[in-house]
């Protein structure tokens, strides 16, 4: 084993961390770091020294992981991910240091407030929504399990889009997190490496005498240069690390050219290097955006397999034990040209043969599925695959072929065949990415078990029975930290008053608040914070929005990416039907509500648009409605993110996880809920399954046909105009969206939405909406019976301890990665 030269140098002392101290090293930062004199600083001042003076402390304990790390030859995971909802960090890292008190008392004995300043940190748009907080939520478990581990992205500089509301219409403006520097990175010139594309590929050598390789010559390269971002574990107990690649230019100008006086010519190279880390999902509703969505992919997966096994050259003399010291983990198709990648480096760059370079891909790459949709299984047109990675393509040919005897040896028919190759044929050619993570993976995991069932039996049902053993569970969790402890403080500090502190290291522990729930001192206690809660969200809806919101009244929130399996449309639909009988009964006795929607839809996704747009028309109208009597108001929050999750999610009474049964994944946000004391309703999808399960049956609102029954009903050849013939209110409901009632001045605004449903209704809207209607109803009846409902929120927070990422993370590497 060859080891690097190291110097023996002393190292730096930890620093103290008393408030005192902290306070001195604060000022010492924002004078000397910052060039503010305390006098005249203001306030996002105050919070670039404070990020400073926290990082000072960070770096003593990251520095301490790499060194452990690198003594006892720990295996390394590598959780590659083109998102990293990571969110506002400093409170994260105060709070799993131990240091929030000594923090806030330090900035208060300068005059500073420690939550007023902490609103103004950037909330980084490295994500989209459930698949990138997921891997935040990830990386935060590694490091608190103490699991060595970096996370590979992009370090987008405008992300995903920022959402604004024009009209009620969703407008995409850049999101400019990064505008005013980020203090938590550290950027390593030393860690670049270049990337191609395009080109040709060359045989050097002889084949015969066994000398004979292949070349890539891309036509065109750019580099990756890494930023690092420390991710600190609870306790501080280890720190790991998410690194995201920039991407430059070779050359930054052409310099003859820009003499010549082709001033934009000169910087062509320049701008297309650039362009490849500019934008989280380019739309790819035109060539244009596919090509550079695939760049992106190749660009960050093929720098980070460079750095990874760049890194265990320095430890090791040899590849040939790769996979008993690294796992890589590609969470969902986006990293799945990684496989073809390594294979190529192993084979062309390093000289492993062919076979030997397969089997180490094979045996170090996991692969998380995230959905049963198969147009959301990345597919590239051949000709775009072949033109950008001619070598890669070879490899997935030569991979197709080792693949496709094995099925044929197993006597697979040929339909079976054709849906397990790498080469979908069944129109214009196309490489299955989600075929090629599966076949170059040891493991490959669903992220509930309803999921992995039906991933066994549908997309991946051949590929199952080709290779039945790599098909496993592994149940999505969130960390505590952040979606209990930071984000709802004060039911943070009940419960550790109530049942003590060793929840805070086993979130299992939670269990203990069960027998509380019948308490009335307690429950009171739960339900005022609940309330308070509830006021800071309403605070926060009318500085936005100007909307003044009842915080006795129900809220009921669907938070997440606009998309029509995610129902919005079946629940502002419901709005509008109960907007009808809240008028013809006003002798009812109805349960005041207010339905909360944020989310953003993908801006070539026109129907989830115009969802958005149809949510605000019926807001507008029941919102202005004296005849409503405030009894419902609709609200749709702009610009979704972790830090607006934050304020909605321990405010929320209700949480709408109402997708199609069969086609949610998992979801997070469904045990975000939980744990803050809201309750479920929705159908079985996804983890609602789990949820049900650990909760009870008693504490949670589930409605709706079953993932088979979705399936059967399907088969049998469903009618949906029928459906709606016998429901009448939906159809009252359809009929005045479709009229024009809530878009007057433009009454066919919203036909192609309804036409949808009454034509095809893939999503089952009008199939499921009586039972949705009627267990809001059910929702309405426990609300207005507060002992009972109290009750029940306490033990949906009593019974989420295992929705722990700790408890995920453990099984990945026991089971998956052989780590830890």
């Amino acid at each position: 084993m060859s080891q690097p030269q190291t110097v023996d140098l002393p190292l730096a002392p930890p620093r103290r961390s008393d408030a005192p101290v902290l306070a001195a090293d604060i000022v010492e930062r924002l004078t000397y770091r910052i060039g503010k004199d305390p006098r005249v600083a203001e306030r996002h001042d105050w919070l670039s020294a404070t990020i400073l003076a926290i990082r000072d402390r960070v770096i003593d304990h990251w520095m301490d992981s790499t060194r452990s790390t690198y003594e006892q030859e720990h295996k390394r995971v590598y959780y590659l991910s083109l998102e990293f909802l990571i969110g506002r960090l400093m409170r994260d890292a105060v709070s799993n240091l131990g240091l929030l008190e000594e923090t806030r008392d330090a900035l208060a004995s300068l005059g500073v407030d420690l939550d007023v300043i902490a609103e103004l940190e950037a909330d980084a748009a490295l994500g989209n929504g459930g698949l990138g907080r997921l891997a935040a939520c990830f990386m935060e478990a590694m490091a608190s399990v103490d699991i060595p581990a970096y996370g590979y992205g992009i370090r987008y500089v405008n992300g995903l889009f920022r959402q604004e509301l024009h009209d009620g219409w969703q407008a995409e403006l850049p999101e400019t997190w990064l505008a005013d520097g980020n203090p938590w990175e550290f950027p390593r010139r030393e860690s670049s490496y270049e990337v191609g594309f395009g080109g040709t590929v060359d045989t050097v050598g002889s084949e015969t005498d066994g000398t004979g390789r292949c070349v890539w010559r891309p036509g065109e390269r750019v580099i990756a240069t890494a930023f690092d971002t420390p991710i600190v574990g609870w306790r501080g107990k280890r720190v790991n690390t998410l690194r995201l690649w920039s991407a430059r230019p070779i050359d930054p100008i052409l310099l003859d050219a820009f003499n010549a006086g082709d001033h934009i010519g000169a910087l062509a190279e320049s701008n297309r290097a650039e362009t490849l880390t500019r934008v989280l999902y380019p739309a790819d509703a035109n060539p244009a955006g596919q090509e550079l969505r695939l760049r992106q992919e190749f660009f960050f997966s093929s720098a980070s397999l460079q750095d990874i096994l760049r890194r265990h050259l320095q430890q090791y003399d040899s590849l040939t034990n790769l996979a008993d010291k690294v796992a890589i983990q590609l969470n969902d198709t986006h990293p799945a040209v990684a496989v073809a990648e390594l294979v190529r480096l192993l084979t062309d760059v390093h000289r492993l043969d062919f076979a030997a370079s397969w089997h180490i891909a094979r045996d170090c790459f996991g692969y998380t599925n995230h959905t049963l949709l198969p147009e959301a299984l990345e597919s590239w047109p051949i000709p775009l695959f072949e033109r950008l990675l001619p070598r890669h393509m070879q490899i997935v040919y030569a991979v197709n072929a080792i693949v496709l005897r094995e099925a044929r040896a197993a006597h697979f028919d040929e339909a079976s065949i054709r849906s397990i190759s790498l080469i979908d044929e069944s129109g214009e050619r196309r490489v299955r990415m989600g075929n090629l993570a599966f076949v170059g993976s040891h493991s490959i995991n669903g992220v509930s078990q309803l999921h992995t069932d039906l991933m066994k039996e549908t997309v991946f049902a051949n590929l199952h029975r080709l290779y039945p053993d790599r098909i496993n569970a592994k149940t999505n969790g969130i960390t505590p930290r952040r979606w209990l402890m930071q984000c709802n403080p004060d039911l943070f500090a009940l419960v550790r008053e109530t049942i003590g502190d060793a929840f805070m290291d086993d979130a299992a522990k939670l269990v203990d608040l069960d027998r509380f729930a019948d308490d009335p001192a307690f429950v009171e206690r739960f339900s005022a914070i609940k309330r308070e809660n509830k006021v800071k969200l309403s605070n926060l809806v009318a500085r936005r929005l100007g909307i003044r919101l009842d915080p006795d009244a129900l809220f009921d929130v669907q938070i997440k990416r606009i998309h029509e399996y995610k129902r919005q449309m079946m629940n502002i639909v419901e709005a509008v039907a109960l907007y009808d009988q809240i008028r013809s009964q006003p002798d009812r006795d109805w349960v005041p509500r207010v339905k909360l929607f944020a989310g953003k839809a993908a801006p070539s996704y026109l129907a989830a648009k115009g969802i958005i747009k149809l949510i605000n028309d019926v807001a507008r109208v029941i919102n202005n409605d004296p005849a409503v009597r405030g009894l419902l108001k609709i609200v749709f929050v702009p610009n979704y993110n972790v830090s607006l999750a934050e304020v909605m999610v321990p405010g929320a009474d209700l949480s709408e996880q109402i997708s199609t049964a069969g086609m949610e994944a998992s979801g997070t946000g469904n045990m975000k809920f939980a744990l803050n004391g809201a309750l479920t309703i929705g159908t079985l999808d996804g983890a609602n399954v789990e949820i049900r399960d650990q909760v009870g049956r008693e504490n949670i609102v589930i409605f709706g046909m079953t993932a088979e029954e979705v399936g059967t009903r399907r088969a049998e050849g469903y009618d949906p105009a029928s459906v709606i013939e016998n429901s009448r209110e939906l159809s009252q409901a359809l009929m005045a969206i479709e009229s024009g009632v809530f878009s007057p001045d433009d009454r066919t605004r919203h036909a192609d939405l309804i036409r949808s449903v009454r034509e095809r209704d893939w999503f089952m809207l009008a199939a499921d909406f009586d039972a949705y209607a009627a267990a809001q109803r059910r929702v309405d009846g426990i609300f207005a019976d507060k002992p009972a409902w109290h009750a029940k929120t306490v033990r949906n927070t009593a019974h989420s301890g295992w929705f722990s990422a700790d408890r995920t993370i453990r099984e990945y590497a026991s089971e998956i990665w052989r780590a830890g």
